[in-house]
């Protein structure tokens, strides 16, 4: 199924929380998203673990990976 307008297709979780942890680092993504898996002993499978479970958590991490990227361009 194609989605054209969706600008998150074909990109994984897991690349867009390395992204946004090298982009921002652990303590920046922690204060501006924070929850737990950033802001103590942050690691990127906690997180995923975390984000896969949580809907609200992820919507707030996509649209910030969004935002970011459209700085970006």
């Amino acid at each position: 199924m194609s989605q054209p307008n969706n600008p998150l297709h074909g990109v994984r979780l897991v690349d867009i929380l390395e992204y946004l942890a090298d982009y921002y680092g652990w303590e920046e993504l922690g204060k501006r998203i924070p929850i737990r898996c950033f802001q103590f002993d942050p690691s990127i499978n906690s997180s995923l673990k975390f984000l896969r479970k949580t809907d609200w958590a992820r919507k707030k991490v996509e649209d910030l990976y969004l935002r970011t990227i459209q700085k970006e361009k």
